[in-house]
């Protein structure tokens, strides 16, 4: 599966408009089997010792722009700065573990949170930008969903001249070519919609800059996905929108942090930096250093 499948994997399952989440998100919890091998690389991951060494990890994925990647081998992105907004508050440098999306969201905190990959690599003290939604909370045991700290939404970017009075919707895919990141939830909606019908029109590309580049360039004329990666990879002429989208039953998700559940007194002090910085809106500054739309987070 596609490297956003972190995404992919929360939200495919609600994309069918009607569908009511359960009035207890943990009705149907089945307690898991203690987890096995997922203490092998435990070291340095009480508060107290990342205290005492001076500086603490984040996982954070790679080659994401505008939310983390590296240029000239000095870590970029507005997860990045938001990281150091928390080490700084702890009072500890920030380290940054660059890693690929895995199969699915479990997978990712599998590999990055609470157990560590079968080959190389190492758990971190802290994941950045973890989907937060109730049900997965209570399925995955092993993680502490903490730190909202901001909302992610679909929107739709377009070609101004392609589009001089009405803002283009899904329905219009049906003739004008859009383009989308692969195997993402815009994928996805697009090619379900309407019964498939916009698939002809469907461009994919392997990233949302690579679909922004091509609407730069006049190779199609819209492209739709997270807003925030529409705004950063939008050049002049490209104009964004936020129109409803039909049958899209979670085009809007709160962002958070994972941590380890063995760490609670880390968790807090995590999600008290978080608090903090929205309160006093470094966390909005970082949003608008970037030329991004802040969404606040359901906290």
């Amino acid at each position: 599966m596609h490297r956003r499948s972190f995404v992919f994997s929360l939200v495919v399952g609600l994309l069918v408009a009607g569908q009511s989440h359960a009035t207890d998100p943990c009705a149907d919890y089945v307690p898991q089997a203690k987890p096995q091998n997922a203490s092998r690389d435990m070291v340095g991951q009480e508060l107290d010792q990342i205290i005492d060494r001076g500086f603490m990890t984040f996982a954070v994925y790679e080659d994401y722009p505008p939310y983390s990647w590296e240029e000239k081998g000095q870590p970029k992105g507005v997860d990045v700065e938001i990281a150091r907004i928390i080490a700084e508050d702890i009072g500890v440098d920030a380290r940054f573990n660059f890693v690929a999306a895995g199969e699915n969201l479990d997978a990712d905190l599998r590999n990055n949170v609470w157990k560590g990959p079968l080959i190389g690599g190492a758990v971190s003290n802290v994941m950045m930008r973890v989907p937060y939604d109730s049900r997965l909370a209570c399925r995955a045991e092993q993680v502490v969903f903490t730190g909202q700290y901001a909302t992610e939404s679909i929107a739709i970017a377009y070609d101004e001249t392609a589009y001089p009075e009405e803002k283009p919707v899904p329905a219009y895919f049906r003739f004008d070519a859009v383009a989308v990141e692969n195997d993402s939830i815009s994928d996805f909606y697009l090619s379900s919609f309407a019964g498939g019908q916009m698939n002809g029109q469907v461009q994919r590309y392997p990233t949302m800059a690579f679909a922004m580049g091509a609407l730069n360039a006049g190779e199609t004329k819209a492209a739709m996905g997270p807003l925030g990666q529409l705004e950063f990879g939008a050049d002049a002429g490209v104009g964004i929108h936020q129109p409803p989208l039909a049958g899209f039953a979670v085009s809007r998700w709160t962002l958070g942090l994972g941590v380890n559940f063995r760490y609670r007194p880390l968790a807090y002090s995590v999600d008290d930096a978080i608090r903090f910085a929205l309160e006093d809106g470094r966390i909005e500054k970082i949003f608008e250093d970037y030329g991004l739309t802040f969404q606040p987070p359901d906290r």
